[in-house]
């Protein structure tokens, strides 16, 4: 996959094409900073993992204001474009675990030796809230605009993700997974796992 200007400007820059607004990601940005707030995590580091046009930082920077953003993108184009921190999830290290590492519809691209790696990565990179996403099959077949979605991508079950996540972290709901023997409480009712 070419992740080059031609792919950002059908998938992203066109507003006619584009498969999410800048409204939508507002409100994600939100979401995550309710929730963050609501576990009591205090974020210093904020890794946004496949960043991708940045989308989130500006927003997450206004509920956040506190946590340093690194963001992480596999694109050459967009690492020259946006100045992100080139590099793939499943290899990048840190010196330190993030406090909060979101990874919103970048798995999906990752073929069969690579996914798993990036997920086993994740578990290493976060300490705290994992906000995570990927495009599922049942979501293709219900919820995405398939003409605003790109369908050259690796379509998985929902609990082939869950299954590996699991092992790490804990199922909250909504997108977010709590780091298994994070000094974070949630209610029963409030977790799945």
């Amino acid at each position: 996959m070419a992740f080059d200007h031609a792919y950002y400007d059908r998938y992203y820059f066109d507003p006619r094409t584009a498969v999410t607004s800048r409204a939508e990601m507002r409100a994600r940005a939100r979401l995550i900073g309710a929730f963050i707030a609501h576990v009591g995590l205090p974020v210093r580091r904020l890794l946004d993992a496949g960043c991708g046009t940045g989308l989130l930082r500006e927003p997450l920077r206004r509920v956040l204001p506190k946590a340093a953003y690194v963001g992480l993108e596999a694109s050459e184009y967009l690492c020259r474009r946006y100045g992100w921190l080139s590099g793939h999830v499943q290899e990048f290290r840190a010196q330190e675990p993030f406090d909060l590492v979101i990874c919103y519809d970048v798995l999906q691209y990752l073929g069969p030796r690579e996914a798993p790696r990036a997920l086993a990565n994740l578990a290493r990179l976060c300490r705290g809230v994992l906000y995570f996403s990927a495009l599922t099959r049942a979501d293709w077949r219900n919820n995405c605009d398939r003409s605003r979605t790109d369908p050259n991508v690796y379509l998985r079950q929902g609990e082939w993700y869950r299954m590996r996540l699991r092992r790490a972290f804990r199922e909250v709901g909504a997108g977010f997974w709590l780091r298994r023997g994070a000094p974070l409480t949630l209610w029963e009712l409030e977790s799945t796992g």
